[in-house]
């Protein structure tokens, strides 16, 4: 389910009453390929809910380069939110997930396996609100970026 930004510390409030167990992860999720699947089917076995930041087109502009996303954040939150392991997911305009992640304050932190806690942008907001942080392996070959290198070269 997409939630409004405006809404999602209200629902994460009513999670955690209700003893759920939250993972929350983000990211841009751009031209969805069989690495996003994996990151996220494991994501979702960590908890109870798994909630999706995903980087707004603004933000993937400012983040990734002006010419991506790709895929707009409307649709991409349509194809996020029709997966079975995905329970919420909320657009964010921020380049990190700091805000996200002390309005949510979940359970888990998952980032890929390309982050560590020396590189992390939300470590500190990490170990504020005490989230525990989880990175996953990433696929070797899979990411949107080596699909459109592939047909531009086409």
């Amino acid at each position: 389910m997409i939630i409004a930004r405006n809404d999602i510390a209200s629902l994460a409030s009513v999670l955690h009453n209700n003893g759920q167990k939250i993972v929350f992860t983000n990211g841009c999720f751009d031209l969805l390929h069989k690495g996003h699947i994996t990151y996220l089917s494991e994501a979702a076995s960590l908890g109870d809910i798994l909630i999706v930041g995903l980087n707004s087109d603004s933000s993937v502009k400012r983040w990734k380069n002006p010419n991506r996303p790709i895929v707009t954040e409307q649709e991409r939150a349509f194809v996020l939110s029709a997966l079975r392991v995905v329970d919420y997911v909320v657009i964010f305009n921020e380049i990190n997930a700091d805000k996200l992640l002390a309005e949510i304050k979940p359970d888990i932190y998952v980032k890929g396996g390309d982050y560590s806690l020396e590189n992390l942008p939300e470590t500190a907001t990490l170990q504020k609100y005490h989230i525990q942080p989880h990175f996953i392996k990433t696929v070797p070959g899979c990411s949107s970026t080596n699909i459109i290198k592939k047909i531009k070269a086409q």
